[in-house]
């Protein structure tokens, strides 16, 4: 189950839940799974949120890929295939595929608990701050280069963009999972 977004990019959440004593033979085994998966033809990355769910670690794969048809040659791969029969004795519940709100997933995605807003707050200001005083010193050769590209709203709306688009796709994906044991410690 995927969503897909206007760009054409598709979001899919695998959920697994390990049992007890196995968490290391399955992290071995994500680490395979995702190295297999980066060498097929869309793949953009996969985020791995880890939790504690009772007596069981909980693991939440948010997998991207850039097209519906190019997930879904992962999905029905002889590879994927393979790495699901090694993997289901480590599960308590099986492969669970999951479709995804339309959004990315900064925080958490679907039921898990999200961290506290504060944490949220502090964690967003990490990754903009130091874009919003670099990406404009960046553009500013072209702004002078090209003076009617310098005006308030057309420097602002570049400048604007180019800090969503770093935030989204390049930065918060990376500090969400540095400070994801903080994040998650509640």
């Amino acid at each position: 189950m995927s969503t897909e977004t206007s760009e054409g990019i598709v979001t899919l959440l695998i959920r697994h839940r390990v049992r007890e004593g196995r968490e290391r033979e399955y992290e071995g085994w994500l680490r395979r799974t995702v190295d297999v998966a980066k060498g097929y033809p869309g793949h953009l990355g996969v985020d791995v949120l880890r939790e504690q769910d009772g007596d069981r670690r909980r693991f939440t794969c948010v997998l991207r890929f850039a097209s519906t048809g190019q997930l879904q040659a992962w999905l029905e791969s002889a590879d994927r295939r393979r790495l699901i029969e090694e993997v289901a004795p480590l599960l308590t519940d099986g492969d669970r595929l999951e479709l995804s709100p339309g959004r990315e997933f900064w925080f958490t995605p679907g039921d898990v608990n999200p961290p506290p807003r504060w944490k949220q707050a502090c964690v967003s200001f990490l990754a903009i701050l130091p874009l919003s005083l670099l990406v404009p010193l960046l553009w500013q050769p072209l702004f002078e280069a090209l003076p009617w590209l310098g005006g308030y709203l057309p420097s602002n709306v570049l400048i604007t963009l180019g800090i969503v688009l770093l935030v989204v796709y390049l930065f918060m994906p990376a500090v969400t999972r540095w400070f994801s044991a903080w994040l998650n410690a509640h």
